[in-house]
């Protein structure tokens, strides 16, 4: 059997562990901003300024975001493989989701790190 670590083809095993470890960050990253609710006694513009201004704030936050866009990617495929039947329809939901997906990191780019 011969392994090319080279080819862009996924696999069960690499989707499967991909999922699991974008769940695991979302899931601390869910964590953070919720503890950030509770701890915080009133939510202000200034202090939601003040979160957003930390570099490792908004690192984790743009990590967030690009295992947002791998997660809705894989979890589309699985979905639109099993209910969309049609070949052609299927790419094209597929290609306008998975823009759509990484439009969202874009923006989320432009809005973190004012590029």
């Amino acid at each position: 059997m011969v392994l090319n670590q080279a080819s862009l083809k996924r696999d069960g095993v690499q989707d499967y562990v991909s999922l699991r470890a974008t769940a695991i960050i979302l899931t601390l990253y869910t964590l953070f901003i919720l503890g950030f609710f509770l701890i915080t006694p009133e939510v202000t513009y200034d202090n939601w300024k003040a979160l957003f201004s930390n570099l490792l704030v908004k690192a984790f936050t743009l990590l967030a975001l690009v295992c947002i866009a791998v997660h809705t990617k894989i979890g589309l495929w699985q979905v639109l493989t099993d209910y969309v039947k049609s070949a052609a329809l299927r790419a094209i939901l597929q290609f306008f989701l998975t823009t759509l997906a990484f439009g969202y990191v874009a923006v989320g780019l432009f809005v973190l790190w004012g590029v």
